[in-house]
Order: structure tokens, then sequence, then C-alpha cells
């Protein structure tokens, strides 16, 4: 079902050309010092698009990824003066959404749309990893809670 979600993906919505735009801007934003961090994010988002019904956007910090603390202090920076484009960004994003849902074709396209709100808003220390990754996560989320309860 995840391989015909990606062809229905690509084939008629053209879903390689979005990952291909978001690819070169991030592309363009890693070259400048100032907006590397946000153009990582959306590389990570353009391999995303490659392939989203098989894979998830997830933030680094779930990953338990060791991080340069001054990087880290330089993405929340570059985070804030992001925020207005990203709201922008996230608030078309959501009309896009709405317009698909009104056509029973478009539905796998908004759903692919939808997981990605989260990186559109914030792309900075987010990473694309498989869908059991995902899961994984989740599910070691969930039990850390169950057991905080439980305690």
């Amino acid at each position: 079902m995840k391989t015909l979600g990606n062809i229905i993906w690509h084939i008629p919505f053209l879903g390689f050309l979005s990952s291909l735009i978001t690819l070169l801007i991030g592309s363009l934003l890693v070259l400048t010092v100032v907006g590397a961090p946000i153009g990582l994010g959306m590389i990570q988002l353009s391999k995303f698009l490659m392939a989203p019904f098989s894979n998830s956007m997830v933030s680094k910090d779930d990953l338990n990824v060791d991080q340069n603390k001054l990087w880290k202090s330089f993405g929340i920076i570059v985070r804030i003066l992001y925020f207005p484009i990203g709201l922008f960004l996230t608030i078309i994003t959501i009309f896009q959404i709405i317009g698909l849902f009104i056509s029973i074709i478009g539905i796998p396209v908004a759903l692919v749309l939808a997981k990605s709100l989260s990186t559109y808003l914030n792309p900075v220390n987010k990473t694309c990893v498989p869908n059991a990754v995902a899961d994984e996560l989740d599910s070691r989320k969930a039990k850390a809670h169950i057991d905080k309860h439980l305690k």
C-alpha cells in the first residue's frame, strides 16, 4: 500500500517536482551560512517527499543525536527568525490540504502535506527516517509515559 501511495504521489500529482524544488531551495540555503540549519531541514524534507508514504520526519532530539551546543544555539536563533516565513508556508499548506480533501483523488496528497506540516513550520533539526523507526520512537515515548504514571 505504501508503494501504491508513493506512485500516486509521483505520477498524477508530480510529487518529484515538489521534492526537487525543496532540494534546490535547501541547497541554496545551505550555501549561505545563516540559512544552513533551515537548508539542512529542507534537504531532509526533500528526502521525505521522494517517498512520503514510507518515511516520516522526526526531530533529532527524539533520536538522541548528540549535537554541537553552538550549532544547536544557532539553530534556535535561526528558528526564531524563520518563524514568520514558516507560519506563512504552513497556512498556505493548510489551505492546500483543505482544497485537496474536497476531491477524492487528492486525499493521498493531502495526507502527505499534512505529515509535512510541522517541518514546513520548523525545519531546523528535523530528519527523515523510515516509518518503522518513527513507530519505534512513538512506542518508546508511550512506554516512558506509562512507566512515569505507574510509579
